[in-house]
């Protein structure tokens, strides 16, 4: 996601309430020792100021952050990455590649950076810094340049697409520096028993609201002519998601030192390989991620396909989005009280159940009309992924070295993620859209398969204590 999209990534953290949230059962309430990745022992302790903390803080962060993610999701609606930004792209541009290159930066801005960045994050006691003060040149400021974007697109076409793709990149280049100290820091103020029921409310508040958005959106991409319709939806979206930044600044969040001693970007990236090479469960993970990932390869090309085919207008691009947000907003209610009560693997294997049912069913439909559906299903497949496709991670670790399976998470996928749109442009112009969402339905139910049958539930599994030093 982006938090956004992702998020985006759009855009999750798993923690314990008790003993520091600890993966260890036998390092709760009395403190333990455990050995790091070097093979050195280290005795961790609790500590129950910081539990008093969360839990005193705990509804003052659940409000603010249901209103950043709230107003964040209202102001990605005007942007929606997946129906608005590609029509937007295709009005200055004919190229495939151009619309692939986007669902390429969306991805891989967000992705990629997090496995440079965790080694920083993981020994700062306050991550929030990163959040607030980083976030808001890195991530809130470009957004303004998508303004300029639109209103340079009535003298250059071209002058227009390169400020379009240097705010988008820069905006996603951004997300993805502070994502992983965003996801820590939601770890550390979220207890585990309520993080599926805080992330369902939040989602569905935000979808729903997305879709007023899209609404709004709609109805301004068809009264004013291009670009002025899509000069006044990235003014919403700038406003909005700077709200959004207003709100996540209140956030409270505890201190929390890390004792793990300082270790050279060279020295942290070397060991590792050794997580994937010993975490068999976490590999087959990731393995099955990738494959699922690039059954996703044709979401991007839905709306430009349907909009082509039938010659719909512009704003058939938002009506879809609100379609997709319906889709998102009514999973969130039940993907957040199943991963609570069930765990994140369940809720992964519906949403990439519903991501293929999507490309399948666009492949054969007759009409646009189907494409509603074909949107509920995308929308209720980013859902899962929002909801638990981060958050299963820090279920595979414990809360000492959650930052680096954060980063080695989406990095490895953030690789894939950066050649699977530009795939899927290549397969869409060689053999055309339906063709594509053919391959990308197998794809999404071979990754299915692999997730179902290969990858053992982590929140059940008695997983080795380990330290990354």
């Amino acid at each position: 996601m982006q938090r956004g999209d992702l998020t985006i990534t759009i855009a999750w953290s798993r923690i314990d309430l008790a003993s520091q949230f600890s993966a260890s059962e036998g390092l709760r309430g009395e403190g333990g020792v455990q050995k790091n990745i070097l093979g050195e022992e280290q005795t961790i302790r609790t500590n129950t100021a910081f539990e008093a903390q969360v839990e005193q803080n705990y509804r003052h962060n659940f409000v603010f952050n249901l209103l950043d993610g709230t107003a964040f999701w209202l102001g990605g609606s005007f942007i929606a990455t997946r129906t608005i930004l590609p029509l937007y792209v295709s009005h200055l541009t004919d190229s495939t590649f151009a619309i692939g290159l986007l669902a390429m930066v969306v991805s891989t801005g967000w992705l990629l950076p997090q496995l440079f960045t965790a080694n920083w994050i993981q020994r700062m006691p306050v991550k929030k810094v990163v959040v607030v003060q980083v976030g808001f040149f890195a991530e809130r400021l470009p957004l303004f340049l998508l303004i300029l974007s639109a209103v340079l697109a009535t003298r250059s076409e071209t002058l227009a697409l390169v400020t379009f793709f240097v705010s988008i990149t820069w905006h996603m280049l951004g997300a993805g520096i502070i994502a992983v100290g965003w996801q820590d820091m939601m770890a550390k103020v979220f207890p585990t028993e309520r993080r599926g029921r805080f992330f369902g409310i939040t989602n569905f508040g935000g979808t729903a609201t997305g879709v007023l958005g899209a609404a709004a959106a709609a109805y301004v991409l068809d009264e004013y002519e291009f670009p002025y319709g899509y000069a006044i939806c990235f003014a919403a979206a700038a406003f909005f998601i700077f709200l959004s930044w207003i709100f996540i600044a209140q956030t409270r969040e505890p201190a929390q030192t890390s004792k793990a001693k300082r270790v050279t970007q060279r020295e942290y990236l070397s060991h590792l390989p050794g997580i994937l090479r010993d975490d068999q469960n976490f590999r087959r993970f990731i393995i099955s991620q990738i494959v699922i990932l690039i059954g996703g390869m044709a979401v991007g090309f839905l709306t430009v396909y349907a909009v082509q085919t039938w010659d719909l207008p512009d704003g058939q691009a938002a009506i879809f989005t609100v379609s997709m947000l319906i889709g998102q907003a009514l999973s969130n209610l039940l993907f957040g009280w199943l991963a609570d009560r069930k765990g994140h693997k369940l809720v992964l294997e519906l949403s990439a159940l519903c991501g293929a049912l999507a490309a399948g069913i666009a492949s054969i439909a007759p009409a646009p009309a189907w494409f509603y559906v074909v949107f509920v299903l995308a929308g209720a497949s980013t859902a899962g992924l929002i909801l638990s496709g981060i958050m299963i991670v820090f279920e595979f670790c414990e809360p000492e070295i959650r930052p680096t399976y954060i980063g080695l998470n989406n990095s490895v996928i953030g690789v894939f993620a950066a050649l699977t749109p530009l795939l899927g442009s290549w397969l869409a112009v060689t053999i055309g859209y339906q063709a594509l969402f053919v391959i990308s339905f197998v794809f999404g139910l071979a990754g299915l398969a692999l997730l179902r049958w290969t990858v053992r539930e982590p929140r059940y599994e008695n997983r080795p204590v380990r330290q990354l030093d």
